[in-house]
């Protein structure tokens, strides 16, 4: 049974202005710590695919929080939710501490899709209920 049902786009152009202003504490805010590992190793290669990478978690994170109702308010945080990828390239969500445990004591199950194209970011998120 569907949850809940989020998207979101983002303008990578208004990233790309945040990071230009805060720098990493900016990045730092948006991505856990695996996530920010993989931003630390793009952007490194190529400054702009860090920036495409950052744009498209901060989007499918604002997509997740629509789809389970919370916005970004406890127990949903940006560093709580992470938006990885396995060995094939598939993304999906990990949760940590307080998030994880409100999302398993409702029997959720999340789906996520990310795209980055040209000037912006969207993502789509299912969340089920078991």
């Amino acid at each position: 049974m569907v949850f809940g049902i989020g998207t979101d786009i983002c303008d990578i152009r208004r990233i790309e202005a945040t990071y230009g202003r805060q720098g990493e504490r900016f990045v730092r805010r948006v991505l856990g710590d695996a996530e920010l590992a993989v931003w630390q190793q793009r952007s490194a290669r190529w400054p702009q695919r860090g920036l495409r990478y950052l744009a498209t978690r901060f989007s499918a994170k604002e997509a997740f929080s629509k789809a389970v109702g919370l916005g970004i308010r406890t127990p949903m945080t940006w560093q709580r939710c992470e938006i990885l990828n396995h060995a094939s390239g598939q993304p999906y969500v990990q949760l940590h501490g307080e998030l994880r445990d409100w999302f398993e004591a409702r029997g959720l199950r999340a789906h996520v899709t990310v795209t980055d194209e040209s000037d912006y970011a969207a993502s789509f998120v299912v969340v089920e209920k078991d």
